[in-house]
């Protein structure tokens, strides 16, 4: 155990002009706070704030933090109170306790809830004084070097995973490598044992085989730069076994064909020697093409600074070499603690890194903890492109970004307005994979809008949040559009005059908070138009009328009794086409409640409507709405059978080009000597619109059949 003197003596070792009396005064609180606690291990608890504060004072935090350190269960395992604390140690340190106390257990649905709304927590404090993630990091490296104690091997796992998704990245965000590799192998050794004593036997029948290699290349290797009058200090160090395991993973080799277990670090006076030190190596050694990196002049999110190269070097051996100054390799091994500006009264450091900032803008358009989470994990764990702006501002991205992710990451509302990119000059499609070096210019319209195919294929958690806060806007204003046309035709169907008194007058009854509510619930499927009525008026006898008798009575007379127009709703928002008819613009349809996905259009005479004849609360009777076929096209399914002969699927498509439809898609369903069996989605305006391209199409020798497809 750390005594109490040895500790201040370490922060009065590099900051000797420390506050000794407030570093006693929190080493003294905290022992007798928590007094004959004791944790899993048996040991006393107060053993584990101790060797937090040995920690961080690794990487020369201020005392107010070492404080903060010693401090930090305090106010939740013990009786202290914030208070107390402000009244103390002052409203400084109080507030970074509060900050790192452990959150309060609310009650979630499942731990990953829990794990999501803890974060957000965190992450919020983080905002407010970065100094309390360094403290929060400390706390969870020792609480994962005694893990072993805990006795349920569920409960083991659960923290190693949380360790592994959430604090291992943020460790490499801030740049605390020796952290961030210590958490993954402690995380590593719960989640996967088997694997991690594996790479570490290999590891050894290696060092057992090389004998010396790593000295004899860190000697040649200095020998090299010295002659041509650098100075260098050259040092070897083995990957750790995660780090091994994740590159088999991503790279799928296996352990005998990874070439780079041993990284070397060339350390140099200047910024000049690093790139006098990497021409001389590139001189006396064959480089590995594709395998260099420059990050001092493009450093990364964490502002770490090397120059990463890969050799063929000494004894034919391949080898990774870093090249860095003094202050880059402070800065790479410590992080935020190695240019830390609390002791020389600098103010918040946390304004410098804009991935905290791009984290709290996902927390305001996140949906809910679990959806935040999701979207954290897509912008920590990814390696980086940099790509530029045509005013050449540079901008980081994840491996796998697209020119959505790159509009998202200038601003919100560029992403927001995008419509096109051009690529080094080029219009490309906006799921484009961008590289290295790549000048991305977004093109931009005031009316345009995100579409919800974009959260298929980008990458950042930033722009799939916008475009999710975007589609779930959308769909909201969608169903209550929906909704009111539902909840008025519900009041003529009673032979009741509709007004919004009546339904504000029932919120009560009916569980909702405002009119609003009531009507998106309608849209929504989760209330229907007979529940609202009954609910306001329980003396009313249904009148709501059977929808599934007259709908299926309109598959013969064609009666409609003032049908709802879905005119202005956007397919796929709160009413969605149903994928076994594909209903167009011309077609009688009906519509199908489905509870908390909107309404489902078919056509009439669509045979899926059966399964729905016991259901009859759920028919809607719906119609295109004046002008909906010139809004919108819309996919028409046709059913071919072509000859196998030369030109027919030439006739096929020009066929359909010249009468102004475009094949979305097309899938061969058979084929023989003599035919193809196609079935084509063609977009087209409304059902006559289609009906022209099947007759026309007919009149061709080559295409044998032709018909509109069902199911």
């Amino acid at each position: 155990m750390i005594r109490q003197v040895e500790l201040v003596e370490r922060v009065l070792s590099y900051d000797p002009d420390a506050d000794e009396d407030l570093l006693n005064r929190a080493y003294v609180f905290s022992m007798k706070a928590h007094g004959s606690q004791t944790r899993a291990s048996g040991d006393p608890y107060f053993l584990h704030p101790l060797e937090v504060a040995g920690i961080l004072t690794r990487y020369k935090l201020d005392a107010a933090t070492i404080a903060t350190a010693l401090l930090h269960d305090t106010i939740e395992d013990t009786v202290a109170t914030f208070e107390d604390i402000e009244q103390q140690f002052g409203p400084e340190v109080a507030k970074l306790v509060d900050g790192v106390t452990k959150l309060s257990k609310l009650e979630f649905k499942t731990d990953h809830a829990r794990q999501a709304e803890n974060f957000r927590k965190l992450l919020l404090a983080m905002s407010d004084d970065i100094r309390v993630l360094p403290v929060k990091l400390a706390d969870r490296l020792h609480n994962m070097r005694t893990l072993h104690f805990i006795a349920k091997p569920e409960k083991r796992l659960r923290i190693a995973r949380e360790t592994m998704e959430i604090y291992a990245p943020l460790a490499e965000r801030i740049g605390m490598q020796e952290i961030k590799d210590e958490l993954e192998d402690l995380a590593f050794v719960e989640l996967n044992p088997d694997a991690r004593q594996s790479i570490i036997s290999r590891l050894e029948y290696l060092r057992e085989e090389g004998g010396d290699l790593m000295e004899r290349i860190s000697g040649e290797l200095r020998e090299t730069l010295e002659r041509e009058g650098v100075r260098a200090e050259v040092s070897g160090r083995e990957k750790r076994p995660y780090s091994i395991w994740r590159k088999m993973e991503r790279k799928n080799v296996s352990f005998e064909h990874l070439s780079d277990i041993i990284a070397f670090r060339v350390i140099v006076d200047t910024l000049e020697d690093c790139y006098r030190a990497l021409g001389i190596i590139h001189g006396s050694y064959s480089m590995v093409p594709g395998r260099f990196k420059d990050y001092i002049s493009t450093p990364k999110a964490n502002n770490y600074q090397s120059l990463h190269t890969t050799v063929i070097g000494p004894e034919r051996s391949r080898v990774e070499i870093q090249i860095r100054t003094r202050e880059m390799h402070e800065v790479a091994e410590k992080g935020v603690a190695a240019h830390w500006q609390y002791k020389q009264g600098g103010g918040n450091d946390g304004g410098q890194y804009r991935w905290l900032r791009e984290l709290l803008e996902i927390l305001e358009n996140a949906d809910d903890p679990e959806e935040f989470l999701e979207h954290t994990k897509l912008n920590m764990f990814q390696d980086q492109v940099f790509c530029f702006s045509p005013k050449g501002d540079l901008v980081a991205l994840p491996s796998g970004a697209t020119p959505v992710d790159f509009a998202y990451a200038v601003h919100t509302e560029v992403g927001d307005t995008c419509v096109a990119a051009k690529i080094n000059g080029r219009v490309q499609p906006l799921r484009t994979i961008l590289n290295n070096g790549d000048q991305v210019e977004i093109l931009r319209s005031r009316n345009g809008t995100p579409s919800p195919s974009w959260e298929g294929f980008v990458v950042t958690g930033k722009a799939r949040s916008a475009i999710r806060r975007f589609i779930r806007q959308q769909k909201r204003d969608q169903y209550l559009e929906l909704g009111r046309q539902i909840g008025e035709r519900a009041f003529r169907k009673a032979g009741i005059p509709f007004s919004d008194k009546a339904i504000q007058s029932g919120l009560a009854r009916l569980g909702y908070e405002s009119l609003e509510d009531v009507f998106v619930a309608l849209g929504e499927g989760v209330l229907t138009g007979r529940q609202l009525i009954a609910q306001l008026y329980p003396e009313q006898k249904d009148a709501t009328g059977d929808v599934a008798a007259k709908a299926v009575g309109r598959r013969k007379s064609g009666a409609a009794d003032e049908p709802i127009a879905i005119k202005g709703l956007i397919p796929g928002m709160a009413v969605h086409l149903a994928g076994c008819c594909h209903p167009l613009p011309g077609d009688r349809i009906v519509g199908i409640v489905t509870t908390g996905k909107g309404v489902t259009i078919h056509t009439i005479d669509c045979d899926t409507l059966d399964n729905f004849a016991e259901s009859p609360e759920r028919w809607l009777d719906v119609s295109w709405g004046q002008g909906e076929e010139e809004k919108n096209n819309h996919v028409g399914r046709l059913k071919t059978v072509v000859a196998n002969e030369p030109g027919a699927l030439s006739s096929l498509t020009t066929i359909i080009a010249r009468n102004m439809g475009n094949i979305s898609n097309l899938r061969i369903v058979h084929r023989s000597a003599e035919f193809f069996e196609m079935i084509v989605d063609v977009e087209v305006r409304d059902v006559k619109h289609l009906t022209n391209i099947v007759a026309a199409l007919r009149a061709d020798q080559a295409i044998c059949s032709v018909e509109r497809a069902r199911g």
